[in-house]
């Protein structure tokens, strides 16, 4: 396997890297080894996971072996220690002391999975453990069918009363298994070792933590007081806190440090606050105890401050209903010191609660005679002791700075008894994500670094999250220009405007307009579409119109939902979180069924199917997105951070501008678009189509919001018949790709080894009159040797003769790439069908950068009867800007007149490019390579290009390039290029 060297890191890498991958594993590795935070976001599809296994990794092993024992058995099948296995009598804290630890976390244990599907196809062998949830880990036979905090309970309550099995030979389980965590494994590997060899799977985990290398947790490991509490052993001083998905973390922060409590709940607590005084009467008659957690006088004031509460809340006087009542977050304090609740009568109340939920767990259990059988018990009076942690945290108020105090009046929906009953919520809404980073900032963590496909834009991010992250990194993707279409739709079919705004959404035009423009690609998009809403408002109404409108100037009586069901089955995203699983099943199931061309599955943006979901290949074709998922305006907790962030944003004191309310809240919806765009292209293979439904699209901000990687491929159509026409020829063009490579055409140095197909970066050759491709990699396979893939499409006649590559190359050799040299001598061959001839080559479609292409001019003479080409005229020609046909008057990004680069221009194109080498890094060689490849295939306008390697060129240093390149700018761009010379002058 590969091993790259990288800022002094051997980074042991299971695969040939992607260019991408290197610059990703490079930023990791400074984060890490400057100990400051990191911000980078990677497409889906371009290996982020992996390259930050195997950086992170690399790192670790720098400052010495991991605890894992290399003597040791590997796996935990042995019931007994062997030798190498003798129980440990040095502390597991101590077996890390001094060395770094790492805490990986993300939003989902299904995420999780995957993460650690990775590690095990890494070189890397870290002691390893993973956290997770009773639900997840629970084997015993009656609490697992519990869910939530009656499972915790019931839990808590069977390891008091010792009747738990599984729970006592924990500790010594894990002293006796030393391998344990030694090799990779998941919440199910730990589940299956708890059935088998008896202890329990949650208690095991706890357990392992304290020796591992690397921790796998949920986010609110990290992020919730409590939890992060429980993680015993970790010097966090020296941890690394990664949080993978980390798209959705500002939001996961606030919500947090917040609470919203409504009087229903506050009532259900005063019930069980009587509850406890009557237990405590019963226990007294019976037992005459004299501990304080049966002293009914507790729960009597407990119940009494509820009720006053609960009094105080309903007094709050509400002068309009759609406003509330607001005040500042420091208002909690006064209006709780009415109620005698301050900081020395919080812990009070706190330790009460905690006594409540015990006493009514096993007053519960008893009353149902449930001793070995536990019920479980939801204590809704912890919700009170969640409130008062949050409120009386670090005991001082500064952070009150960062809420709003908030009341208003709803419909219950709380309980059957309370439902259509007016209920009010007390709220105290954190409007500072940040305030969960600074905690790992006090704790003097060493690296926080934040990862996502869709982190863009990162500045936004950054200003949210209240913290300094000097290392952040867009990285592009690892497709090709022409396995992706992206375009913006303003109009649909009839020329009608696609907006899906607050003045528009409603009217029935708009409605059936975008029936009519998903109709059209219902027809045209193969195998899976994706549609996504801003709401499921919108969602349902625009459903609800189309069974119910037919088209305007159709015949026939069919409406537009029985039209789009006539090319595609429908699967409807259910808002009921239960229905989802049963949904994806549906839209598999559809997807299989031959009688239509797939399925459309209509979805709503920051829903379940635009998270983490992945719509790869036939799954995902195509994805639209009918408009920008804006939040309500009229909801108080939205209009109530746009008030906070103006307000932080324009203080006098500062002369940093913060983020503004507007920002904010424009940029939640493209962040949510951007999320919703993911669950397509999901591989280096991978094609599909990304259809922007909205005219708002067409604005240069709206673009500019979107993922890095996408911004390129963007074009905006101002014909609907443009739209029809060059996406039927984009996957007409797949398809017929997709024919030509068949698999007994595909030659291979090792056909059996086992090599990864999104590894292979491919020279093409191409011929405008052959249809024939000539495809090389110098990537390594499994031997470690080079290997040729010689791929040919369909032809007239049958493909039996082979051309030794030899006899076709200039005599100069050492002006070709290297690849073409490190090709053994066996395998220089191509194909070519006998009854057609080479026109010049053009194309390169290769990954790596290099200097030349080969070009090969139409034949005198074409012997066939020993099929080798006599009389070509045979030249090389320097890469990208002198690469159009003999037939086109213009150089790609060139001005010159000639049909063809004349020698003087093509040696000042060689020059130029050889400075832009020296001057640029790989990695943004490769943008500047990409954005030439992008013009060249003219996948999108010469504006936003100018503008983007105008930026490249603008670091101090390259001026001179900025210059120089204005030579192969076409004369009618030059006066927008003068503009960008101006702009970026005074940078140098």
């Amino acid at each position: 396997m590969p091993i790259y060297n990288i800022r002094g890191i051997d980074v042991d890498f299971p695969l040939q890297a992607y260019d991408c991958q290197i610059v990703y594993m490079e930023k990791v590795i400074q984060s890490l080894q400057e100990g400051k935070n990191a911000l980078l976001e990677s497409p889906t599809g371009t290996g982020k996971t992996l390259s930050l296994l195997c950086a992170t990794l690399a790192w670790r092993k720098s400052f010495g072996e991991f605890s894992t024992n290399p003597s040791e058995e590997k796996g935990w099948g042995s019931s007994q220690p062997s030798s190498s296995q003798s129980v440990s009598s040095t502390p597991p804290e101590s077996q890390r002391s001094g060395l770094p630890v790492i805490i990986y976390t993300s939003r989902t244990h299904s995420q999780l999975k995957q993460v650690i599907r990775e590690l095990k196809t890494s070189n890397y062998r870290p002691k390893m453990a993973i956290l997770g949830s009773r639900e997840q880990m629970c084997i015993h036979d009656d609490v697992r069918l519990l869910r939530g905090k009656a499972q915790n309970h019931a839990c808590q309550y069977m390891c008091k009363k010792r009747k738990c099995r599984h729970h006592p030979p924990v500790s010594e389980f894990v002293k006796r298994h030393n391998p344990l965590g030694n090799e990779p494994f998941d919440i199910e590997d730990l589940v299956n070792i708890g059935r088998t060899k008896g202890p329990c799977p949650y208690y095991v985990s706890r357990e392992l933590h304290k020796s591992a290398d690397i921790l796998f947790a949920p986010y609110n490991y990290l992020i919730d007081p409590g939890n992060r509490r429980s993680l015993t052993g970790i010097p966090w001083s020296k941890a690394v806190l990664i949080f993978d998905e980390a798209h959705n973390l500002e939001s996961i922060c606030a919500d947090a440090a917040s609470f919203d409590l409504p009087s229903t709940y506050i009532a259900s607590c005063i019930s069980e606050a009587n509850q406890c005084i009557d237990l405590c009467g019963k226990k007294l008659v019976t037992e005459k105890s004299a501990d304080k957690q049966f002293d009914p006088d507790n729960y009597a004031i407990l119940k009494a401050l509820l009720t006053k509460l609960e009094k105080k809340v309903g007094e709050v006087v509400i002068q309009s209903k759609e406003q509330g009542f607001t005040r500042p977050g420091s208002y909690i304090y006064e209006f709780l010191s009415d109620l005698n609740i301050t900081f020395e009568t919080a812990n009070m109340l706190m330790d009460t609660i905690e006594n409540a939920a015990q006493l009514l767990e096993e007053g519960n259990n008893a009353a149902s005679g449930a001793e070995t059988k536990p019920k479980g018990t939801v204590c809704r009076l912890e919700t009170i002791r969640d409130v008062l942690n949050i409120i009386f945290r670090d005991g001082g108020k500064s952070h009150s700075l960062f809420y709003r105090f908030h009341v208003q009046e709803s419909q219950s929906n709380y309980s059957e008894s309370f439902k259509g009953t007016t209920s009010r919520t007390l709220s105290w809404w954190c409007f500072n994500p940040g305030l969960a980073m600074q905690e790992f900032e006090k704790l003097g963590v060493r690296s926080i670094i934040l990862t996502s496909g869709t982190l863009s834009p990162l500045d936004s991010f950054a200003l949210e999250l209240n913290l300094d992250f000097p290392i952040r990194l867009e990285n592009p993707h690892v497709i090709n220009p022409d396995q992706i279409w992206v375009g913006v739709v303003p109009t649909g079919p009839s020329g009608y405007p696609l907006n899906s705004s607050f003045r528009t959404r409603d009217s029935l035009e708009y409605k059936q307009e975008l029936g009519n423009t998903i109709v059209n690609f219902a027809r045209i998009v193969p195998d899976g579409l994706l549609v996504f809403f801003p709401s499921y408002y919108m969602m349902n109404q625009c459903i609800e119109c189309w069974k119910s409108m037919s088209h305007a100037c159709s015949t026939q009586a069919s409406t537009i939902w029985e039209r789009i069901c006539k090319n595609k089955h429908p699967v409807i995203e259910p808002k009921q979180s239960a229905l989802f699983s049963h949904a994806i099943e549906d839209f598999e199931t559809k997807l299989r069924d031959q009688s239509t061309s797939g399925a459309i599955f209509l979805a709503v943006c920051r829903g379940k199917v635009s998270e983490g979901l992945d719509f790869a290949d036939q799954a995902g074709r195509a994805v639209v997105i009918t408009g920008m998922p804006f939040s309500m305006l009229t909801d108080p907790k939205v209009r109530l951070k746009r008030e906070y962030l103006d307000q932080q944003a324009f203080k006098p004191k500062t002369n940093l501008k913060g983020l503004t309310g507007e920002e904010w809240y424009v940029q939640q919806a493209a962040r949510a678009v951007n999320q919703a765009v993911g669950r397509v292209i999901r591989h280096r293979n991978d094609y599909g189509a990304i259809i922007f439904c909205d005219e708002r699209f067409v604005q240069q901000g709206r673009q500019e919001q979107m993922s890095y990687w996408l911004r390129p491929h963007v074009k905006c159509y101002s014909k609907f018949g443009d739209v029809i026409f060059t996406m039927t020829r984009f996957f007409r063009e797949k398809k017929n790709s997709s024919l030509l490579k068949p698999k007994k055409e595909t030659f291979s140095v090792h056909e059996h080894c086992s090599v990864d197909k999104d590894r292979v970066p491919e020279i093409t050759v191409r011929s405008s009159q052959s249809p024939i491709s000539l495809v090389s990699s110098a990537a390594q396979s499994c031997s470690g040797k080079p290997r040729l893939l010689i791929q040919a499409s369909t032809s007239r006649t049958k493909i039996d003769n082979f051309t030794p590559l030899g006899s076709i190359l200039p005599a100069n050799r050492a002006t070709l790439p290297d690849k073409f040299h490190k090709l053994p001598q066996q395998f220089k061959y191509f194909k070519r069908d006998l009854d057609s001839h080479c026109e010049e080559v053009v194309d390169l479609t290769s990954e790596e950068p290099v200097n030349s292409l080969l070009v090969l001019k139409k034949p005198k003479v074409l012997e066939t009867g020993n099929a080798h080409l006599e009389g070509a005229n045979k030249r090389v020609l320097p890469f990208s800007l002198c690469g159009q046909k003999s037939e086109k008057k213009e150089v790609i990004m060139g001005n010159t007149s000639s049909s063809t680069c004349g020698g003087e221009v093509e040696s000042k194109g060689s020059a130029f490019l050889a400075l832009v080498r020296e001057k640029l890094s790989k990695a943004e060689y490769n943008e500047f390579v990409g954005f030439m490849k992008a013009l060249k295939s003219k996948t999108l306008s010469i504006t936003p290009v100018l503008e983007s390697i105008a930026k490249l060129f603008s670091f101090p240093g390259r001026f001179s390039l900025l210059k120089m390149f204005k030579d192969f700018v076409p004369t009618k761009h030059h006066e927008k290029y003068e503009e960008l010379l101006r702009v970026h002058g005074s940078q140098d």
